[in-house]
């Protein structure tokens, strides 16, 4: 399965990449569908059911808001942030929406979405199944959906086919890689970087010339993103009164800078500012890059910023290589295991944006692919076995600070990995494949569904 640069960071809105992207995608799906299979104009009701992880953190996440914006035809990566909270309001208000921006329906917001806490669907832990009437009450359009992470959305048919979705098909390419190991030996074959198979296999898919544009676009939200959580103070939304950290932190790093008071781990608080100032954002619903998740969107963005800012010789320029070195790793960690914290925790989330993060600084700080390999290794595998088990279902606490360690783990390992020739004990197909065992035996209650960990033994205030 290829995967493109631009499947694994998305730009979007927060939350969540599962349970608010995902679910505005599958809205947008299911017009599409509705409009293909029916006469949309006849549909005078919309009834979605939520099961599994999206019904028990649904609330936390913002689904049920997300799933009104996608029927409004809004989709994430286009949407204002700003708007968002009036356009649901005028939806709850009013008994009615505009579907797909074409058509006008009543629309119950506590009656037409319904939470299921049953048994989730048997296919996926996140899973929702949508339906439009007639006025009749007869059914005009119904189908199965499934958020399975990083917001990609796949029907019932498509997860029955491997999960298989128009923007994740198979076109020929290059550098066909399915594994690490496979990427090492193309790479030496063709003596290649893992950058420039990656770009390869894009221009193969996407044509050269909307590529770097399009990096371009990825880094400067990544950066916008960042400033805005670093400028940005108050208490975030939802109700666990959790104050923004990263206005605070620059200001008093900022100022050990004027009394000339340096320790030599300011670094790392610098990089943990960065990482915060964006899952701070993403917390309140801003705009993000998923990468590869918005549960993890920070680790990226800091890790590159930290090389920016604190790496001799660092410019911008190499900012495409790093980010096409770590869709590559993404793209073998989703093909082989998982990046959704629903089906395997936040080693999925977490663990794979610092796997991603170490691989990308480690290229562009001159290591060869084996060393690249090696720090994606050592990131995942100090990441195996973390939970999902968000406090009152947001994606606030542990997922803020979680995003700050995950980033100074990145650093760390793609250092270690430098002092290295790339040898080394474990693959990073082996780890790969333990975490996804590791989710597999992993309790629900440990994944996404606020169920148990933290989520559970802090009381809420």
């Amino acid at each position: 399965m290829f995967l493109s640069v631009f499947d694994l960071f998305k730009i979007g809105i927060g939350p969540s990449s599962s349970h608010t992207v995902g679910p505005m995608v599958a809205m947008n799906m299911f017009i599409d569908h509705l409009e293909r299979s029916a006469d949309i104009s006849m549909t005078k009701r919309i009834v979605i059911t939520l099961y599994g992880s999206l019904a028990f953190t649904g609330k936390g996440h913002g689904t049920d808001r997300a799933l009104v914006l996608g029927l409004l035809g809004e989709k994430p990566d286009k949407i204002d942030p700003a708007d968002v909270h009036q356009l649901v309001e005028d939806v709850i208000q009013n008994h009615a929406l505009r579907l797909g921006g074409k058509i006008d329906i009543n629309f119950d917001f506590e009656k037409d979405i319904i939470f299921d806490f049953k048994a989730p669907l048997p296919e996926h832990t996140n899973g929702l199944v949508i339906a439009a009437y007639d006025e009749k009450g007869d059914v005009l359009a119904n189908e199965t959906y499934f958020s399975i992470g990083g917001g990609f959305v796949v029907t019932k048919a498509n997860l029955a086919d491997g999960g298989a979705t128009a923007d994740t098909s198979n076109p020929e390419v290059p550098f066909p890689f399915h594994d690490a190991k496979e990427m090492l030996a193309m790479g030496k074959a063709g003596n290649k970087t893992i950058a420039e198979m990656k770009y390869a296999n894009e221009v193969a898919r996407n044509g050269e010339k909307d590529i770097r544009a399009g990096l371009d676009r990825l880094w400067s939200v990544m950066k916008d993103c960042m400033d805005r959580g670093i400028s940005t103070d108050g208490i975030l939304p939802g109700g666990l009164k959790v104050k923004r950290r990263a206005k605070q932190i620059a200001e008093d790093l900022k100022a050990d800078e004027t009394r000339n008071v340096k320790y030599a781990h300011s670094v790392m608080d610098w990089i943990s500012l960065y990482a915060i100032a964006v899952n701070e954002e993403n917390a309140a619903g801003g705009r993000v890059v998923t990468s590869p998740t918005n549960g993890a969107a920070g680790v990226i963005p800091a890790t590159i910023r930290y090389y920016l800012e604190f790496c001799p010789g660092a410019n911008e320029d190499t900012v495409d290589d790093f980010l096409l070195t770590a869709s590559a790793i993404g793209g073998i960690i989703k093909t082989n295991a998982s990046i959704s914290g629903a089906e395997v925790g936040c080693q999925g989330e977490v663990g794979s944006a610092a796997a991603m993060a170490a691989a990308g600084l480690c290229a562009v700080l001159g290591g060869t692919n084996e060393q690249i390999e090696n720090a994606a290794e050592i990131a995942i595998e100090h990441h195996l076995g973390m939970t999902c088990d968000p406090i009152g279902g947001l994606v606030q606490v542990p997922c803020i600070e979680r995003n700050a360690m995950g980033a100074v783990k990145a650093v760390n390992a793609a250092s270690l990995a430098l002092r290295g020739d790339g040898t080394h004990f474990v693959p990073l197909d082996s780890a790969i494949e333990t975490m996804r065992q590791t989710g597999v035996d992993m309790l629900s209650k440990y994944k996404e569904t606020s169920q148990g960990g933290l989520a559970v033994n802090v009381t809420e205030c």
